[in-house]
């Protein structure tokens, strides 16, 4: 069964959108503000809205973003849009999150990763942080013709399909299979259909599998440990804990930096009205008020 969008989201989610800048190559909105849930606890209207933005050149990006929306950043900010795209390209799974963020009158997070290491994760699922969200449901809201990024995608999403069924029993449903992906008709369980399977996988997951299985000392090439992966019984098993090897480091990592980059709504609130409150304020001279008197001083005025 099709997740079925939220009516008029296209529309609030452009709208949202207006408000930062506009070099994007990539923009998606994905979870439960964004898709129908089941159950009666589903509150999709009041759901968080959680966006993904890809962006050329991370520092001009930063820069525009922080004269646009200064109140979105943590302390961060004070250290300039350089600083900033060095914690979101070197540290946690390469993005930078500013979160409980009202916008448009909705409260949304979002992510801002670089294209260039958002094309290298779904090519070779370095960390599958944003590389494993787009394998999942998600509305593409903005996107360039960058022709690499549209391969990329692609090849991410057949990585997906090949990994699923090395993962899957010989008998399957459609519904097994990540939900986007339909149509599929063959699965080759034999070893060297396997083996065809296993070396077609993205190079960081071949890596974590050679890991695994090679014994220390022996060295072996990653084919040599792929072909006898391919004849395991549990071929699928092995498969799932790279996997996890991928996914477990680059969550922790993601999660630590978020520490320092997420801003409290309490904080961002008392900020905006300290704002507020300083820009109300100027001072007016009372009538009769001589500049020249040493005795005259102007009383603040709201």
């Amino acid at each position: 069964m099709a997740l079925q969008a939220l009516q008029s989201s296209g529309v609030a989610f452009r709208r949202i959108l207006s408000h930062f800048p506009e070099e994007l190559s990539l923009a998606f909105a994905y979870g439960s503000g964004v898709y129908r849930q089941v159950g009666p606890s589903a509150d999709q209207k009041n759901a968080m809205l959680d966006f993904v933005f890809t962006v050329d050149d991370p520092v001009a990006w930063h820069s525009k973003n922080l004269k646009k929306n200064w109140n979105h950043y943590s302390f961060l900010k004070v250290l300039g849009p350089k600083i900033i795209t060095t914690v979101q390209n070197d540290y946690g799974a390469g993005v930078y999150y500013n979160p409980f963020i009202m916008c448009d009158g909705r409260l949304i997070k979002y992510g801002v990763i670089s294209t260039n290491i958002l094309i290298d994760d779904l090519l070779n699922w370095n960390n599958l942080y944003i590389a494993g969200r787009l394998q999942k449901p998600v509305k593409i809201i903005a996107m360039n013709e960058n022709i690499a990024l549209r391969s990329a995608l692609d090849k991410n999403l057949r990585s997906a399909v090949t990994t699923a069924f090395l993962m899957l029993p010989e008998s399957f449903s459609e519904e097994d299979l990540f939900i986007e992906i339909a149509g599929l008709s063959y699965s080759d369980k034999s070893p060297e259909g396997q083996f065809t399977q296993l070396m077609t996988l993205p190079k960081t997951l071949q890596r974590q599998i050679n890991h695994i299985m090679d014994p220390p000392g022996k060295n072996r090439d990653v084919e040599e440990t792929l072909l006898q992966v391919a004849h395991d019984p549990d071929c699928g098993e092995v498969v799932r804990l790279g996997l996890s090897a991928i996914v477990r480091p680059s969550s922790m990592k993601q999660s630590t930096k978020g520490i320092f980059t997420a801003v409290t709504e309490r904080e961002r609130e008392a900020e905006t009205q300290a704002e507020r409150e300083a820009g109300s304020m100027h001072w007016e001279p009372d009538v009769g008020f001589d500049p020249g008197s040493p005795g005259s001083r102007p009383e603040p005025k709201a």
